[in-house]
């Protein structure tokens, strides 16, 4: 009898997340006492604002939410969620058109479940957050990648888009702000990227976690506010996690045209039911305040971003463009490798990382876990202190490069 395999070869395919696995291996080195800073995981190194801490409490010792809540989120939630991205997005969207989720990574995975058949493509521009591919692949779409680098400041022109797109593509994932570049398209930019979307009939995903997330003369914006001709066929992903230091929390959220949140909550439905509501009374809390925690932790997220940029770019071999936006540096690393350091010779971006995590006690995540070799991700949300330490480490161990 022929033995079938234990594990299905469509979760087989799935990868583990590189972030969490550098966030883990660091974390797990630190146990053994060794004095590792971690520069892997796009975590706020900040507490969750008391205000939203006292709202879990209050809501943990409400009866109503110890039982089962409506599977798509909180009515109040999804009132709110729809109030607050008129407020910061000038997007009009009603709560019918909302569906809380499990944090980002379930409304992404779900959002594409509902949109892509077997066989239908979508254009995901390099770098890339790790969970798109993944989650397209377990949808059944198939990825297609655009690649950028520093010299274009990591941004893909409607050309790039265009020569990338067939019969079968249906979807384009836009990200602005960007994780793991932080790079932030100009609004005419967006603009005529969604203009040329609309005119080839594709869907657009956009996640836009990091959008209160931006720095100096950026701006946010948002395609479906600058194409609404466009909002018929696209998806909005978001959640508190980066904003107001939720990560652990797990709360996100949909939005997009009614059918398709309906199809997503559907299967959520059967996949997960709520959201814990403790968890979703928080985030009614966060996303009904004001921004001024948000203000406050975004000013020490410039400071940092500005020490980072400035600290890579004095070693040599290291070319950091300066990120517009999230809390993520992402400098080639490609004039150090080839180079001996320390009786090591590393040729990819991912032996780099290895070596700097060994010898320099620095987690880094490597840019092959991103579609682009030859780039690691640092990100800046942990202490200043920490950060420079940290920084200075990388900067004596590839001052040894020969």
């Amino acid at each position: 009898m022929t033995e079938r395999p234990r594990v299905s070869a469509r979760i087989s395919a799935i990868s583990e997340s590189a972030t969490l696995a550098v966030d883990a291996k660091a974390k797990a080195m630190k146990a053994e006492g060794r004095p590792v800073i971690g520069f892997g995981a796009g975590e706020p190194d900040f507490p969750t604002p008391d205000y939203i801490v006292d709202a879990a409490v209050e809501a943990a010792r409400e009866p109503r939410f110890h039982r089962y809540t409506p599977a798509g989120g909180l009515p109040e939630l999804k009132k709110a969620i729809a109030e607050k991205t008129a407020r910061d997005s000038g997007y009009q969207v009603e709560p019918s058109q909302i569906l809380v989720t499990n944090g980002g990574k379930q409304a992404i995975y779900e959002a594409f479940a509902a949109m892509l058949d077997p066989g239908d493509e979508v254009i995901v521009v390099a770098p890339y957050w790790t969970t798109y591919p993944e989650s397209i692949k377990l949808a059944g779409g198939v990825p297609v990648y655009v690649t950028t680098d520093e010299t274009t400041g990591y941004l893909a022109s409607v050309e790039q888009l265009e020569a990338a797109r067939t019969e079968r593509t249906k979807v384009l994932v836009f990200v602005s702000p960007n994780n793991p570049t932080g790079a932030i398209y100009p609004r005419e930019q967006v603009r005529a990227i969604g203009q040329w979307a609309l005119e080839k009939g594709l869907w657009v995903l956009t996640d836009e976690i990091y959008q209160h997330l931006v720095y100096g003369d950026a701006e946010f914006s948002s395609i479906p506010v600058e194409v609404p001709e466009l909002a018929d066929r696209t998806v909005i992903v978001s959640g508190v996690a980066k904003t107001y230091a939720m990560t652990g929390w797990r709360v996100g959220w949909i939005i997009g045209p009614k059918d398709v949140v309906k199809a997503a909550g559907n299967l959520q439905s059967h996949a997960t039911s709520n959201v814990a509501n403790v968890s979703q009374a928080a985030a009614l809390a966060a996303v009904s305040g004001d921004l001024s925690a948000v203000d406050a932790m975004r000013a020490s997220f410039d400071r940092r971003r500005k020490t980072i940029v400035r600290m890579l770019n004095e070693i040599d071999g290291v070319l950091c463009p300066e990120p517009q936006g999230a809390f993520y540096a992402y400098p080639s690393v490609k004039g150090v490798l080839g180079k001996e350091i320390r009786g090591r010779r590393p040729g990819t971006s991912a032996e780099l990382a290895e070596l700097i995590l060994e010898e320099a006690e620095v987690a880094v995540v490597p840019g092959e876990a991103f579609g682009t070799p030859g780039y690691v991700r640092m990100s800046y949300a942990l202490g200043d202190e920490d950060l420079v330490e940290g920084v200075s480490r990388v900067q004596k161990l590839l001052a040894e490069a020969k």
